[in-house]
This record gives structure tokens, sequence and C-alpha cells, in this order.
């Protein structure tokens, strides 16, 4: 008899179909009646499958006493509590690496697309506006001083980029980073300060909850971009509205938000936001990637060898 296991959202068809043959699957995001899916599976399921954004919350861990294993497509891990899954005795893994790549070079589109105007400008041209006139200028990349909140795989990857565009590089981290050619500033707001350009990628968490607040957008300024490929709540988005509304903040080419898919509706209107639908892993060759390491951590899992990119 196949494993059961919970699938939360949908995944690419092939890494379903490949979920389908080895185990048999309830889909949570298809059920009429999702808390009653889960009762019903309460002495049957052993894995959870589900997004880094949307993960799983205690009350489903806490409803099937049977749970192994909660197996993260994503390498966020801020929607699944660790430590309640720690005392659970539940394992859980995500799909780190495969993604830094395609996230690195949504951020440096982000950069540019606002720092260049080009949604403005596509929607310029678009509207048959060209004929009638030129747009104000935009804002030059190459040689600007670009701060990366947040210094791990995809932060590192964002900055080797950068670095193809003469931009002066500086960072802040939990701690400095050893071996890396940029410099560390304590003090994210500092950071800002120093900064034309501020690429969010730190880690999500309670401690990170709001990190970018009035205070560093105030000191990035009227001319400072504000690129977010973390995660929405890392950013305070009542105060960066605000910033962008007022004209205390130059730009903002964002891919994440703090209610997903809800954002909120004061950004629309804003010629000085490129806006994006949590799409800087959305590519074939990464989601497929990601979703085939899913499939081995579940395999790993069920056969009983050690977990290949275990978090817990």
């Amino acid at each position: 008899m196949k494993p059961e296991i919970l699938l939360v959202e949908p995944m690419m068809p092939a890494i379903e179909q490949a979920l389908d043959a080895a185990y048999t699957v309830h889909r949570l995001s298809a059920a009429p009646d999702r808390d009653r899916l889960v009762a019903e599976l309460a002495d049957r399921a052993r894995a959870v499958v589900t997004g880094g954004g949307t993960g799983v919350k205690n009350a489903v861990i806490d409803a099937l006493p049977k749970l192994g294993i909660v197996a993260i497509n994503g390498v966020g891990t801020d929607a699944v509590d660790l430590e309640h899954c720690r005392g659970r005795g539940v394992r859980v893994t995500n799909t780190p690496d495969v993604l830094t790549d395609d996230v690195a070079d949504l951020a440096i589109g982000l950069l540019i697309a606002t720092s260049r105007r080009m949604a403005v400008g596509d929607r310029f041209v678009r509207a048959g506006q060209w004929p009638k006139g030129k747009l104000p200028l935009a804002r030059k990349v190459s040689g600007k001083r670009l701060g990366v909140l947040g210094l791990g795989r995809i932060g590192e990857a964002i900055a080797k980029r950068a670095e193809a565009f003469g931009m002066t590089i500086a960072y802040t981290n939990r701690k400095p980073r050893e071996g890396v050619p940029y410099r560390f500033v304590a003090s994210p707001v500092d950071l800002a300060r120093e900064s034309d350009i501020l690429v969010v990628a730190a880690s999500a968490g309670p401690d990170a909850r709001n990190m970018v607040g009035r205070e560093l957008l105030d000191a990035l300024g009227p001319d400072g971009i504000l690129v977010n490929v973390a995660r929405g709540s890392v950013v305070d988005e009542p105060e960066l509205l605000a910033a962008l509304t007022e004209g205390r903040l130059g730009g903002a080419g964002l891919d994440v938000f703090a209610d997903e898919p809800n954002v909120p509706e004061g950004f629309y209107g804003l010629d000085n936001v490129v806006l994006q639908p949590h799409q800087a892993s959305a590519t074939v060759e990464t989601r497929t990637a990601m979703g085939q390491l899913v499939l081995d951590n579940l395999d790993a899992f069920f056969a009983g060898r050690p977990l290949p990119t275990a978090v817990v």
C-alpha cells in the first residue's frame, strides 16, 4: 500500500505525477472541506508537502499524529513552526541552492526595472504616448552603491551579479561573513544611509519582522530604491507605501508582500514601483529542480535514509 501524503498546494504537473506514482496524494487545495479532509487523514497521513510561503499550521500538524515529515517546496521555513515540529518529532526539509540563481536574477531585474522605470516606459509605449512626448529621465544603475540586507546564499549571488555593474557593495548580516570581498555594516539603518539601492534578501522570522521600517526607509532617502525578494514580513508595508507616496523614498521593486496574494491597492497607481506576484523562483528549470528535491527528501524519509536537505 502506498504511503499517504497531504499536498497543501499544487506543484508542477510532472512533479505531481511523480507524487501520484509513489504515494496516495490528498490535495488540500482541492478539498471542498479542508478541515474534514485533515480529520479523515488523522491516522493515515505521514507526510505534508507545502510551499515556502504557505507552510502548514500547527493545528494541521497536531491533527496528524502519524506525521513524520513536512517537505517544503521552497527555501524559506518561516511559515512552518520549526520548534513545534521538533517537539513533535516531525522532520522538516526545504529546497535550498536550486533557486538561488533565479531569485538573484530577479532581484537584479527589479533593481534595473525600477531604476530605469522600465514598466513605466512599457505602459507609455503601449498607450500610444511616445509620439506625443518623452518620459522623464530615469536613474543610472552602473556604479551605484548597493546595500544587501542579508548575505546568505541569495544575498551573495545578488552581490556577485552587481559586481558586473561596477557597484560598490556593502552588506549587513547577523554577523560578518568570512571570505567575502564586501564591506560589513553592522546596522541596517547605517547600511541604508550609505546605499543608493538596498536589496532585501534576509531570512524571515519574528526577529526580522518589519526590520525595514520608517527609520531605515528615511535613511535610504528620496533618491533611494528598495528591492525586496525575501519575505513581505521583513518590510513594514504601510510605512513603505507612505514613504513612496510622500516622496521620502525614490522607488521600490517588490516580489513579495505581507499578505499574499493581497497587495495594498495604494501601490497600483505608483509609477515608482515595479510589482511582481512572488515570481522569483518561477522558472520551469528551477521549479522542476525544487520539485525533484522534494521528491528526493520524501523518498529518503520513507526509505529510512538521511534526508538530503534537512532543516529539522
